[in-house]
């Protein structure tokens, strides 16, 4: 039994990241065990939150995992929590484009039959925030909206207006966070800047948002809310799928402020799949890590980090002598950029055929992909749900074994793909196709 409750708002921009980090924080604070939790693919805000919580932010993402597995990550990631606290993602009821409720928000409350509380900005609006409170109670029978955190009040006569209102449909009031107190994170072509590349402030911008929090809601009236949720009823997710491979081979896995990118269950899969992980940082490590037989590069911003990347060529050329020399290497997304010839006519590692540029576009969105052919990951026919987030265009956009196709927005051939290489846009969660650490780590022995 976990008690657990759901951060949802009507649409982004209302402040739903502000909330959730701020009541991590500030529970907390109080000597509780906080679990952090975010809908949807978000790799940025499971950042804030595990300063805030001082553990591990983690996705749940129906859409990526699969809905069966919702409850078990959850369950996994809750583990000793007195508290979890899940953040949404846009508007409570936007699922998957095309596929109604499924990825939503809502239907991710509904699988842990978890109270929502609905972070509502009230700028510019007065009584009608009862309509708007009131259609997203009566939208979603099955979801119980709990009670709402008004955000951006204006004063104390605006604040007591949207108190009557909230009162005539029935809807407590949590708390309420004035527009002078607002605590900025800076953000850029891909949302807020992570916290790994700006560690100080971002804390001090964390324990801002507690005392926020602390004086502005109700933490008791929240904390009953989540006490509220029925005991939940599953077994909790394991990284184990098979017997560790053996001999322990090391697996580098590429971190700092370059590629922050990452689910944290990635690590635990390749390490209950009998790898030793090691991190390494392209931006500071000259080397990778002492017998490393494999490398993962996952998400992140090297186009802002393109000078230095470069200017590590002692790491760039151990990446390509581990490429020659036939070692392991799975890449997504900014790990594509890295491994290309260049980034911006920046020198990257070269082990690609292929050369990768800023674009003012934005490739957005989930895609249903197939294995083209066999590689490192997985086997020609592997079927995945993956997630594509990037301004950045590689030429070309596949090799002459391409990683995945796909057929939506558009017919697509992407990536790179050899029996020992798989580098491509698309992002995986790896807990909805294990198999894919095993393969990689048994690719080693």
């Amino acid at each position: 039994m976990v008690a657990r409750i759901v951060i949802a708002a009507p649409a982004s921009g209302h402040g739903k990241t502000t909330v959730a980090t701020g009541l991590l924080a500030a529970f907390a604070a109080r000597g509780e065990r906080v679990a952090p939790f975010k809908v949807g693919p978000d790799y940025i805000d499971p950042g804030y939150h595990a300063l805030a919580a001082g553990r591990p932010g983690r996705n749940l993402d129906p859409v990526l995992v699969g809905e069966h597995l919702i409850a078990p990550l959850f369950a996994h990631g809750a583990a000793g929590a007195d508290l979890a606290v899940i953040e949404g993602v846009m508007g409570l009821y936007d699922g998957r484009t095309g596929a109604g409720e499924f990825g939503s928000t809502a239907h991710v409350a509904r699988l842990l039959d978890a109270p929502v509380v609905l972070v509502v900005d009230a700028t510019a609006q007065a009584r009608s925030v009862a309509a708007l409170v009131h259609g997203f109670r009566s939208f979603g029978p099955e979801v119980r909206i709990a009670g709402v955190i008004l955000n951006r009040v204006g004063s104390p006569r605006h604040e007591q207006i949207l108190r009557d209102a909230c009162a005539e449909v029935g809807t407590p009031v949590l708390g309420v966070l004035r527009r002078h107190d607002a605590v900025s994170a800076p953000s850029r072509h891909l949302g807020l800047v992570p916290v790994v590349e700006r560690s100080a402030d971002a804390s001090a911008s964390v324990e801002a948002l507690a005392g926020l929090i602390a004086t502005s809601v109700d933490l008791d009236a929240v904390r009953a809310v989540a006490r509220s949720a029925p005991p939940l009823t599953t077994t909790p997710w394991s990284p184990a799928v098979a017997e560790p491979v053996p001999g322990t081979p090391v697996v580098a896995v590429a971190g700092g402020p370059a590629f922050s990118f990452g689910y944290a269950e990635t690590v635990e899969l390749l390490a209950a799949a009998g790898a030793q992980v090691s991190t390494v940082d392209p931006l500071r490590d000259e080397s990778l890590p002492a017998g490393a037989r494999a490398l993962v590069v996952g998400g992140g911003f090297p186009e802002v980090y393109a000078e230095q990347l470069a200017a590590n060529a002692p790491l760039r050329d151990a990446v390509a002598r581990l490429a020659r020399s036939g070692g392991a290497i799975a890449a997504e997304c900014a790990g594509l950029l890295w491994l290309c010839r260049t980034l911006d006519t920046h020198p990257m590692c070269g082990i690609l055929d292929a050369d990768a540029t800023m674009t003012p576009s934005l490739s957005l969105g989930y895609r249903d992909a197939v294995a083209v052919s066999d590689n490192v990951l997985a086997p020609a026919g592997t079927r995945v749900t993956g997630h594509e987030f990037h301004r950045t265009r590689v030429t070309p956009a596949a090799g002459p074994s391409p990683a995945w196709a796909w057929h939506s927005p558009a017919p697509t051939m992407d990536g790179f793909a050899t029996a020992r290489l798989h580098a491509s846009y698309l992002h995986l969660h790896w807990a909805g196709a294990p198999d894919l650490a095993y393969r990689l780590v048994s690719a080693c022995a």
